[in-house]
């Protein structure tokens, strides 16, 4: 029976070649806190990635497009903590097992675990995620986290820019534990 489904999802659902991620339909999202209490979601308006056939996974974030809804907060951000003039990009890469990934059937949800490697200001860290897979019709999927990855400043170099934003911004603290979703569409 397990042979059967294999060949049916290999059948119905083409062989990969490249997905390109579909920006419009994607979305990165982090909350920062701040004051102790206060916390506000965020999100970069340009994303590229893609997804080979033998599960290479690659993903690049424009740390140029951050949006919090502040433009003054997002020019401190991208000049002071992202410091986008050396590193205007962040990075994910990571390997898919095809043969669970291959198992997901066209209108069927998978959950899969997937560890990478974040690079992110010079930094290279690596992650764990469990994420859901939702193969939409043979030429879409959608990826999201199951649960937000938290990311820590400090483990990316970025605490001295957190510094600077709450000294700019006259706050008692802002924290460095950023916990960051994301809903990923690939065709």
């Amino acid at each position: 029976m397990r042979f059967i489904l294999l060949f049916i999802s290999l059948v119905t659902f083409p062989a990969l070649s490249e997905w390109q991620l579909d920006n419009q339909h994607s979305s990165l999202s982090f909350i920062s806190i701040k004051k102790a209490e206060v916390a506000e979601a965020h999100q970069f308006n340009q994303l590229s990635g893609s997804l080979t056939s033998d599960g290479q996974v690659s993903f690049t974030i424009d740390l140029l497009s951050v949006d919090t809804n502040v433009a003054i907060r997002n020019k401190r951000m991208k000049e002071f903590l992202f410091n986008t003039e050396l590193y205007p990009t962040a990075s994910f890469n990571a390997q898919l097992d095809m043969k669970k990934f291959n198992l997901i059937t066209i209108g069927r949800t998978g959950k899969l675990t997937l560890t990478g490697e974040i690079d992110l200001h010079g930094q290279k860290q690596k992650v764990e995620s469990d994420i859901l897979v939702a193969k939409l019709s043979e030429k879409s999927f959608v990826v999201s986290s199951m649960k937000p990855i938290i990311l820590n400043a400090q483990q990316f170099g970025l605490t001295e820019g957190v510094k600077k934003l709450q000294a700019l911004a006259k706050l008692p603290s802002i924290s460095n534990a950023v916990p960051v979703s994301f809903v990923l569409t690939f065709e």
